[in-house]
């Protein structure tokens, strides 16, 4: 399936959210929302949430809300903060919702589990993966009626059709700083899963993070084709702790990288939800995802009519996008400065992507003074200087 699109992202990161945004872009997160796991051919009403009281639901109680993950909830990784955010939104509306896992991108079941809910009277259909959004384009076309939203992509309809992500860049950037104060080596190492805008973002901002602190540091990339794949995912891990590597970051939905680093002794800085409990001695902290504002959000807007089908980039700000807890043993200077430019990116005072920033052949990515716009960082297809690897 990425082969037929991961082009395709990188060709229309420039046009496709630049519309979206008014800036020109595509996404990233283009993707980055999937996983691999195979389809279970349960039936999506074999998965309903339980209703809510009708007295807790603030407006929502007429309400259905439907959610298709591409992988099984479990207890980490993207697919459980999804699940996390949907119970939460539930809670918080009164809203009856249901899901249905493990549904492979590039099917026709996507379309068919959407049918399935819709004809039970679900009126909100929310996508959480890349591979959802041309089904659900032509659904929200065939079904004006319901509302269906998409993480992840970039396409939207300015009327029951839009897109939610989140700047995981502004979290990833603060991880950066915890591994480049963590590496004695000054060699890291990024499992990374595809060479598309979202990755290649994040994989600079956390470049940009640890060279903060750590100026000399490199980050080298092994690219794994896969968004879930342990066995993959846990030999790159390796191949990178072989070559020097004392620091391993990622951007998949498995732990694998995380044992790995466990068992050879060194660091670890996972991804999508706090991931301590796999890798507890290896762990330094996670850029993290939290649904539950945003999901209440879409929610609430179903139910007053104000949901406007655009595109909605949230922030730390906005709580979609944050920072796992730090390890005991980082120095609390280290934590200090986490905190003054987290507290810089949510008052709007720091962005990452201000320059002066080179891209890895030593040319200028972001003049002095500078702010990358969002347009640029949307479709981003460059590394940064002290990156160690290609984007394609």
């Amino acid at each position: 399936m990425f082969k037929k699109w991961k082009l395709a992202v990188a060709l229309l990161a420039m046009v496709g959210m630049l519309a979206a945004f008014g800036t020109g872009c595509g996404d990233d997160d283009d993707g980055s929302s999937a996983s691999e796991a195979p389809a279970e051919e349960a039936p999506a009403e074999e998965a309903p949430a339980e209703e809510a009281p009708a007295e807790e639901a603030g407006g929502s109680s007429d309400i259905k809300a439907a959610f298709i993950y591409v992988g099984p909830p479990g207890d980490a990784g993207w697919t459980y903060a999804h699940d996390q955010g949907r119970s939460c939104a539930e809670a918080a509306t009164g809203a009856t919702t249901a899901y249905v896992e493990s549904v492979p991108e590039g099917t026709a079941d996507f379309a068919n589990y959407s049918r399935d809910f819709i004809d039970q009277g679900y009126n909100v259909i929310i996508g959480t993966s890349f591979g959802y959004m041309d089904d659900m384009e032509a659904l929200a076309a065939e079904y004006p009626e319901v509302i269906f939203d998409h993480v992840s992509g970039y396409k939207n309809n300015g009327t029951n059709f839009g897109n939610t992500f989140g700047r995981m860049y502004e979290p990833r950037y603060l991880s950066g700083i915890v591994a480049g104060s963590a590496t004695t080596s000054g060699q890291i190492g990024y499992v990374a899963a595809f060479p598309i805008p979202e990755v290649i973002r994040g994989i600079n901002a956390f470049t940009l993070g640890v060279r903060s602190v750590n100026p000399d540091a490199t980050v080298e990339v092994v690219w794994t084709s896969t968004w879930f794949d342990p066995v993959v995912e846990g030999d790159s891990a390796q191949a990178l702790i072989d070559a020097g590597a004392d620091v391993i970051a990622m951007h998949q939905d498995s732990t694998a990288a995380g044992e790995r680093a466990e068992a050879a002794g060194v660091r670890w800085v996972s991804y999508n939800s706090d991931m301590s409990a796999f890798a507890p001695n290896a762990f330094l902290t996670a850029p993290v995802w939290d649904w539950c504002d945003r999901y209440t959000q879409i929610i609430n807007e179903a139910a007053d009519g104000t949901y406007s089908g655009g595109a909605w980039w949230g922030s730390m700000a906005d709580g979609v996008v944050d920072l796992a807890p730090i390890a005991d043993d980082v120095s609390e200077e280290i934590k200090d400065l986490v905190a003054e430019k987290k507290a810089g990116i949510i008052d709007g005072s720091f962005h990452p992507f201000t320059g002066p920033i080179n891209a890895q052949d030593g040319s200028v990515l972001v003049a002095a003074g500078e702010t990358m716009s969002d347009g640029d960082m949307l479709g981003m297809m460059t590394f940064v200087e002290g990156v160690i690897g290609s984007t394609g």
